[in-house]
């Protein structure tokens, strides 16, 4: 670890001693800066943004100068898989991804393939590479990727969705089918973290946007049983440093120790959660990084203040936690309230290590 300037990340996610809690926020490279608004102008599109690397590197960095966060987070988007697999992913203004062609008929599932991240991701590989080297160790770069189940989603409804209609009959009606389609995206994912890594991410994270939305027993068949496929196959270590991985399901509140056992290393807790009984809960198995409600940071810098001391508190004393939002911020959120987050994180948690 000796090589990061600021390793706090990594040690919160490991569970060892830090000096304050560490802060990082998910979508913090975002519509709400004005000079990432500058930079997707230039770049034409949000795809073309993140499929150019000089690109995707500017708009990394621009928050870690303008915020002492403590961690920078590849830009890029869940959807790069099944964008690689052929589905022809594009974007409409205002309504997010779409895909050109959803999984329909069964032939187009049986016919899916795992992308080699080397030939067909080969742009957000190099964004890694280069991201590492701009940062020179100042703090830790996390990699991400969809969870198999969150990609299936895209993949068979076409676009975000209010019921999962498409999938979720698929699940019942044919569950060897949607065991298919998992199966292939388990393998994708595994591979693409594991590049990812081997590039210069040095904590991968698996967001499961949408694991939620379904029973407590098709959650464990059709998601958490695949995101355990893909932690058990992870790079554990690059040359004498750990790699930890951070499990995050919206609406997983219900299942935290089930997660917890899958072998990660922290879980990702939305807002309707109380971090401190979710730490009692999970007890000493993971770290646990959250999760404070994204809208607070509409509110005055005091209001700010005030809830992160709470979550901060409900945490408690002790080593473990990692400061985020409990879901992306806002796009509408005044960048002066996210310094205000940030100093507040850091100077208030002192207290309690």
């Amino acid at each position: 670890m000796s090589m990061l300037k600021n390793d706090t990340l990594i040690r919160a996610l490991l569970r060892q001693p830090t000096r304050y809690t560490p802060i990082w926020i998910m979508r913090q490279a975002g519509r709400y800066l004005p000079e990432y608004n500058q930079t997707r102008a230039r770049a034409g599109s949000f795809l073309a943004l993140c499929k150019n690397p000089d690109f995707s590197t500017e708009v990394t960095l621009q928050p870690l100068s303008r915020f002492a966060l403590d961690a920078a987070i590849l830009f890029s988007d869940i959807l790069t898989i099944p964008d690689a697999m052929g589905l022809g992913l594009y974007f409409v203004e205002g309504e997010g991804p779409r895909f050109e062609r959803p999984l329909r008929e069964e032939w187009e599932i049986r016919n899916l393939f795992v992308p080699d991240p080397d030939q067909h991701l080969r742009y957000v590989l190099d964004a890694v590479a280069q991201i590492r080297r701009a940062l020179s160790n100042q703090v830790p770069l996390i990699g991400f990727s969809g969870s198999p189940f969150t990609l299936a989603c895209y993949m068979i409804e076409g676009r975000a969705s209010a019921d999962f209609r498409l999938v979720k009959t698929m699940l019942y009606q044919r569950p060897d089918l949607l065991h298919h389609v998992l199966d292939i995206n388990c393998r994708a994912v595994t591979a693409y973290l594991n590049a990812q890594i081997d590039a210069g991410a040095q904590a991968v994270m698996i967001f499961d946007s949408w694991g939620g939305a379904l029973s407590a027993a098709a959650y464990r068949e059709f998601s958490l049983a695949y995101m355990q496929r893909i932690i058990s196959a992870l790079q554990r270590e690059q040359g004498d440093t750990r790699i930890p991985s951070i499990v995050f399901t919206k609406g997983g509140g219900l299942w935290l120790e089930d997660i917890a056992a899958i072998g990660c290393d922290a879980i990702g807790l939305d807002w309707t959660v109380d971090i401190g009984t979710a730490r009692k809960r999970v007890g000493n198995a993971v770290a646990l990084q959250g999760n404070l409600d994204p809208a607070v940071l509409f509110a005055s810098p005091q209001t700010i203040r005030t809830q992160a001391q709470q979550v901060l508190n409900a945490f408690g004393h002790g080593n473990g936690h990692v400061f985020n939002l409990g879901h992306g911020i806002s796009q509408f959120t005044p960048p002066d309230n996210v310094a205000a987050l940030v100093e507040a994180v850091h100077e208030l948690s002192m207290a309690l290590h």
